[in-house]
């Protein structure tokens, strides 16, 4: 069976990764020895490394600025095999910047500076569907207006669209975007779309079905952490249970490989969404127990090991 060719319109970041004991408080200043990194990021740029990792044919339309850290990004990229085609420089701007602040209970806060990425345009965008993808993959980590034209671009030409939807904000028009088959926030990138934080079966529900009146999405699946993922069509829900296989390291990348790997296993078998889940979830499993971003996202050989030594099958 041939690779599945999916097109990636995201932001492409640097993360200055910070590993630390806590976060400090107002006016506190610490002194910690966790370590800082430079480590390749974005949330488009890790759905691109996970959907190459798990075995699609990756098109990454981005942008990255004319500076040392869009030098590394771009020779990364071409180094691990995605298709850097449709990867424009920005003269005028920065390559973006994310902050990773690691905590060591694995929890963490990040704040994204988007330099280039906030230059990202429809001319380049529509450039980017001349690879004739079989998916479109977006996330928000770009202008939404930029998402959007993309997401329009491929629902006119018959191409199926699979929306990681963060980072949240309310000011996102969701109702404008064309029917897309999957439509995946995590919990709290659900309560700013919604105002419901689904921590449990019934808010999960009450909030898939706020999102289902806004997004025209087939699945709604909700990234619930520890919980594992929630779906409805419209008319029935199911969970998938998370499974853990040891200490959470990291969570930075989690969702992204999550949503990679669910597009994956849902292109390449016919649409079966429950499997797609437990795909999603098995990487999310294993992306958690290593450092970094990009780097912590799993193959599909192991991730189909997980499959079946938890018997997810």
């Amino acid at each position: 069976m041939a690779n599945k060719k999916i097109l990636v319109v995201g932001s492409a970041n640097m993360d200055l990764s910070m590993n630390m004991y806590k976060v400090p408080e107002v006016g506190e200043t610490l002194i910690d020895d966790g370590g800082v990194a430079y480590i390749p990021g974005g949330k488009g740029a890790n759905a691109a490394i996970a959907l190459n990792k798990l075995g699609a044919d990756c098109y990454f339309s981005a942008k990255v600025g004319a500076d040392l850290h869009g030098q590394k990004l771009y020779q990364y990229y071409k180094e691990i095999g995605i298709n850097t085609s449709y990867l424009k420089v920005d003269r005028e701007n920065p390559t973006g910047l994310a902050v990773v602040m690691k905590e060591s209970d694995g929890n963490n806060r990040i704040v994204v500076y988007p330099g280039a990425n906030g230059n990202l345009t429809p001319e380049n965008i529509t450039e980017a569907f001349e690879c004739e993808p079989d998916a479109l993959y977006i996330g928000f980590e770009i202008p939404f207006s930029v998402a959007l034209t993309a997401a329009r671009i491929a629902a006119s030409k018959g191409i199926p669209i699979f929306v990681d939807a963060a980072p949240a904000s309310k000011d996102h028009a969701l109702e404008s975007l064309p029917p897309v088959e999957v439509f995946s926030p995590n919990e709290t990138e659900t309560e700013t779309y919604t105002g419901i934080l689904p921590q449990g079966t019934d808010s999960a529900l009450r909030a898939a079905l706020a999102l289902y009146k806004r997004v025209k999405a087939k699945y709604i699946v909700l990234k619930q952490g520890d919980r594992g993922a929630f779906v409805y069509d419209g008319k029935h829900f199911f969970v998938i249970p998370a499974i853990r296989i040891g200490k959470a390291i990291d969570t930075t990348a989690a969702g992204d490989a999550f949503t990679a790997a669910l597009t994956v296993e849902y292109l390449n078998n016919g649409g079966n969404i429950r499997n797609a889940v437990k795909f999603g979830i098995a990487a999310g499993a294993i992306t958690v127990t290593r450092k970094g971003a990009s780097t912590s996202i799993p193959t599909a050989e192991e991730v189909q090991a997980l499959i079946l030594k938890e018997d997810l099958i």
